[in-house]
């Protein structure tokens, strides 16, 4: 099974990307809502580090953001347990999925945290700095302060563009995309 790691900016498009290549796709963001909405265990966790922003369950988005807001040192206390977590539903995703010939994975912090392997094949996502932040202040949770501290946790761009295999230039147009995925596919399967 070859793995392929989705990487970029905040807000460049990984996901669309990742949706595009037709293959599997574990998105560690939708599963982190997951298990805000599921996982009664992390609630209490969380509650129990940060009583103050943590009172009901399911966890509300609003309140991890307001948690991370509060004081910036809390969001590597909300990835420590969450990580773990996302860990063990990307150890389920790959068991289910050892079959196919690719996954993607499109996980945002897949460096910081070293989820990745060796061989995996890594693509960074690059796109106009000008389209991010259009993009981004069209987000429902839109919250400026909180895309710098996201932004301040991860590795410099430039070192995951060094790191990455590939590059797709990301225009936000289907075509164009599509065509540099087929080739990246191409290359791979080679």
């Amino acid at each position: 099974m070859i793995k392929i790691g989705i990487l970029g900016e905040i807000g460049s498009g990984k996901s669309y990307i990742s949706k595009n290549f037709g293959y599997p796709v574990f998105n560690a963001d939708h599963e982190v809502g997951k298990i805000y909405q599921e996982n009664k265990k992390v609630y209490f966790k969380l509650k129990k580090i940060l009583p103050k922003h943590f009172q009901s369950f399911p966890i509300q988005k609003k309140d991890v953001l307001k948690a991370i807001l509060n004081n910036k040192k809390n969001l590597k206390k909300i990835i420590k347990i969450v990580h773990l977590e996302i860990q063990k539903k990307l150890k389920i995703f790959l068991r289910k999925n050892n079959h196919q010939k690719i996954v993607i994975l499109d996980i945002p912090l897949l460096l910081e945290n070293r989820i990745n392997k060796k061989n995996d094949i890594l693509i960074f996502v690059d796109s106009k700095k000008k389209e991010i932040e259009k993009r981004l202040k069209k987000r429902k949770n839109f919250n400026i302060k909180l895309i710098k501290i996201f932004r301040k946790i991860q590795l410099p761009l430039d070192l995951k563009k060094k790191k990455s295999h590939f590059v797709i230039k990301n225009d936000f147009k289907y075509k164009s995309i599509r065509k540099d995925i087929k080739m990246i596919l191409r290359e791979i399967l080679k």
